[in-house]
């Protein structure tokens, strides 16, 4: 397959948009079932685990590729396929079971990965910012680099013991110049160009009963440059700190499960969380804390795993797996559920758009249990268990949006039951 490392394409067609103005993220329709572009699953069942599945999926900052996380302790590195332009190929998916492609790179870590992150500022057009964090069991933060696969720092913490202790969750700051590391009760910050054992420590219990208790599972800085971070704990809580000084603000209780995910919304006014065998995400009012705004339905009752959402890059719709193999879509604005489609036979444990195309990638997969040998054919997968998707939406020209804020007004417009200007994906 010819492919086009679409980087180039996507800066000149953003630079082309800051030319006028600003660009404006394209207006995607969810009442439009979406194209499954590009299939992967074949690629993630070779090696000694046939029951090897994916955990998730991250868009790298750029949009150039994506990384999957799997069970068999190995990171991939998709590059998307393009045309000139910066928009998505027109690869379909085979109706053989084979993959769309194969992945650029893979990484095989030493014991399962905990967490993994892009750096911010990561571009295809600069080396050098081509990298990614990960943090594993009994190993510490490693720093691969996304093209050549290697080692390019290590970042160390150590107990009381003197012995490593792994983070249980990794995150870069939005300068792009530090990582921030869960830990149980404490969070640590390593000096991105300082790697070893050298990092700043921070308790996040205050006394005997105040604070955050728990393993610090989840980190979310907010995208208004607010200097709020978010930090979720297995303890049950959603904290929110002072970026500057980690001084503790509020902390906010209402998961039945502990929490597995946060984020904050585009304009850095609400917190969305997430939490194990929690079917809801809660959305907050960072300015007003004190009642959950609305809560968010997703089939998540009997599974430990972690379940990620993402909220798209308008800000006005978030996407969000279960395990009924279905991704839904809600509308931000009223907490509304609007659309619904089939990603997968089996759980979707992570949904994530595109920075800036009308594009969204799912990841699919659980824990099966071991079965006698005589039963290996009942226990075969199917194309579309234990798989990664990349998915293209319709979208309508902003024009017609430029009048009307809420989107689901203009779904519900019959003027959309003629045919709009919509470019294929």
């Amino acid at each position: 397959m010819e492919e086009d490392h679409s980087n180039e394409a996507i800066n000149e067609k953003i630079s082309e948009t800051n030319g006028a103005e600003a660009y404006s993220w394209p207006v995607m329709r969810f009442d439009v079932p979406p194209h499954k572009t590009y299939h992967l699953s074949q690629q993630f069942r070779t090696g000694p685990n046939p029951n090897n599945f994916l955990k998730g999926v991250k868009w790298s900052p750029d949009g150039s590729c994506f990384l999957t996380s799997s069970e068999d302790n190995t990171l991939h590195v998709f590059t998307l396929p393009g045309t000139r332009d910066g928009s998505p190929g027109t690869t379909t998916t085979p109706t053989t079971g084979e993959d769309s492609y194969a992945a650029n790179l893979v990484v095989s870590e030493g014991e399962s990965v905990y967490d993994y992150c892009w750096y911010p500022y990561m571009s295809t057009s600069d080396p050098t910012t081509c990298v990614f964090a990960s943090t594993t069991r009994d190993h510490p933060i490693h720093l691969w680099d996304a093209t050549s696969g290697q080692l390019r720092c290590t970042y160390r913490a150590y107990d009381a013991m003197d012995e490593i202790t792994s983070a249980l969750s990794v995150a870069f700051n939005p300068g792009g110049t530090k990582i921030y590391a869960g830990y149980n009760k404490f969070i640590r910050i390593f000096e991105i160009h300082r790697p070893g054992r050298e990092f700043e420590q921070h308790s996040t219990v205050l006394g005997k009963k105040e604070g955050q208790a728990g393993i610090i599972s989840a980190i979310a800085f907010s995208p208004s440059h607010s200097g709020l971070l978010a930090m979720g704990s297995y303890g049950q809580t959603t904290a929110v700190y002072r970026e500057d000084n980690l001084e503790l603000l509020y902390i906010l209780h209402g998961q039945e499960g502990g929490v597995t995910h946060v984020q904050f919304s585009k304009d850095g006014n609400y917190l969305y969380t997430g939490g194990r065998k929690d079917p809801y995400i809660l959305c907050w009012d960072v300015r007003n804390t004190v009642d959950i705004v609305y809560k968010l339905y997703r089939s998540t009752e009997s599974t430990n795993q972690r379940i990620l959402f993402d909220i798209e890059p308008g800000g006005r719709h978030l996407g969000t797996g279960g395990q009924d193999g279905l991704v839904h879509i809600y509308d931000l604005q009223t907490g509304q559920w609007v659309s619904g489609f089939p990603a997968a036979q089996d759980t979707v444990n992570c949904f994530s758009f595109h920075p800036f195309l009308p594009m969204a990638a799912s990841s699919s997969g659980h824990r099966r249990f071991g079965v006698l040998e005589d039963c290996e054919e009942e226990f075969s997968l199917s194309v579309d268990e234990n798989c990664a998707c990349v998915w293209s939406f319709c979208y309508a020209s902003n024009e017609d949006y430029l009048n009307d804020g809420d989107l689901r007004s203009q779904y519900e417009d019959e003027s959309l039951n003629e045919e709009p200007q919509v470019d294929p994906c």
